[in-house]
């Protein structure tokens, strides 16, 4: 799962589907110098999880010698869009991280192999199910889940406290929030958060605690245009008065923490997910601490454990067999998930996640604490949203900039977003 997502070029499944056509389709994976078998294994992040990810391949590498593991990351947005790319010319890496919106997409495009076909050396059963099942498509295990997070209200501590502003509890509204973010901004003379209005993910917890969703059982809108004239007449209230960040900032987020305005230090506080707040650590040296999400007026949540990030295979690798054993081992070992930790989300594999959690220390244990206050108190999550959703990502950042910019009204952006969201939905 990402951290924040904005503009960027966002691959439709049609795109992807070239994959299926071009020449030989490219096979992912080669063999090394000396025998080895070297897979690609790619990711988005920020420093911390490169580093944890770098020992933990590195054990890998121990474990299986004729194995070598040639790793990258990047940014969410720069992930997104290399990946998209690399998938329509055929050439996806062998072992990929992918977010819950991406699933449907590349499954349809035949970039993911089914993992149904690697049981014998991919473990799944220590899986919660429902957790699972989320990276199912049509019946088949595209994607397995690799953790499990949640959204947050990360903030600044040092700065919240000396504001005055009462510290979140375990439950408040969008209403009691909009006012913290007002105070805030008063006595700390910066925006009290990131505009929340241009992001997908902040607009679908406001929803839910509404009682609507993003998308419908048969994969419509779940809302219409005065919902969203509602959420971005909200936002960009806020955005006016000085409470929240403003266009200048928000359109140049690239879904690293380092480029919130939190993360910057022009702002006391930031909407994101749980496991990449662990970012914020090394950028605000006030502290930094995590609330829930806000919830609707009568106290409905609007948030949802979700798996943080999925692991899937390209479906043209050369090695299956070591691609699956690569994911099996991050998913299912011990040793990998104390070095790991909650960088991606607390573990799925239950008996790992008790195992680990009395030795989380740090951060992690903060994102552990975090899931478990909100135990027994959040809705189901809602299924995989369809693979056009990738595409709605950009073009729901793009129309709240005009809004953003003063050049358009947030109805009239709400409707130009209605009126492109079916049209892509259709296609």
């Amino acid at each position: 799962m990402p951290g924040h997502t904005t503009k960027g070029f966002c691959a439709t499944a049609a795109a992807l589907a070239l994959c299926v056509v071009l020449a030989g389709c490219g096979g992912s994976g080669e063999s090394a110098g000396g025998g080895k078998i070297v897979l690609r294994y790619t990711w988005w992040g920020n420093p911390d999880r490169a580093a944890r990810t770098g020992k933990a391949v590195a054990l890998f590498e121990q474990r299986h010698p004729d194995v070598r593991v040639q790793t990258s990351f990047s940014g969410y947005d720069a992930y997104k869009q290399k990946l998209a790319t690399q998938a329509a010319g055929g050439d996806a890496p062998d072992v990929m991280q992918l977010d819950y919106r991406q699933i449907d997409q590349y499954a349809s495009g035949g970039v993911l192999l089914d993992l149904g076909r690697q049981q014998r050396v991919l473990r799944t059963a220590g899986i919660d199910p429902g957790l699972l099942a989320t990276g199912r498509v049509r019946g088949a295990q595209y994607a397995v889940p690799q953790g499990r997070g949640t959204e947050t209200v990360a903030y600044d501590v040092r700065a919240w406290r000396r504001s005055g502003a009462p510290l979140p509890g375990r439950s408040w509204t969008w209403d009691q929030w909009a006012e913290a973010m007002r105070t805030l901004a008063r006595k700390t003379g910066k925006p009290g958060g990131t505009d929340p209005g241009q992001s997908e993910d902040a607009f679908e917890v406001w929803l839910r605690g509404r009682g609507k969703s993003l998308y419908t059982k048969d994969r419509g809108l779940g809302f219409t245009a005065a919902d969203l004239t509602r959420w971005w007449t909200f936002t960009d209230r806020l955005r006016r008065e000085g409470a929240v960040s403003p266009a200048e900032q928000t359109t140049q987020l690239d879904g690293s923490v380092e480029n919130t305005p939190l993360g910057r230090g022009k702002a006391a506080s930031d909407a994101n997910w749980d496991a990449p707040a662990s970012g914020f650590q090394a950028l605000v040296k006030g502290g930094v601490a995590l609330a829930p999400m806000p919830s609707g007026a009568n106290g409905t949540p609007g948030q949802y454990f979700k798996p943080s990030m999925f692991l899937g295979v390209g479906a043209h690798t050369s090695h299956p067999t070591q691609a699956a054993q690569l994911i099996d081992f991050l998913v299912n070992d011990p040793d990998a998930a104390k070095i790991l930790g909650a960088t991606r989300g607390i573990p799925v594999n239950e008996a790992i996640r008790k195992e680990i959690g009395a030795g989380l220390t740090g951060f992690d244990n903060t994102i552990a604490d975090y899931q478990a206050s909100l135990e027994g108190t959040l809705k189901d999550p809602p299924q995989a949203p369809p693979s056009g959703d990738n595409a709605l990502q950009t073009t729901f950042q793009r129309d709240y900039d005009q809004v953003s910019y003063e050049r358009m009204s947030p109805r009239k952006a709400a409707e130009n977003y209605i009126t492109e969201a079916k049209a892509e939905l259709r296609s």
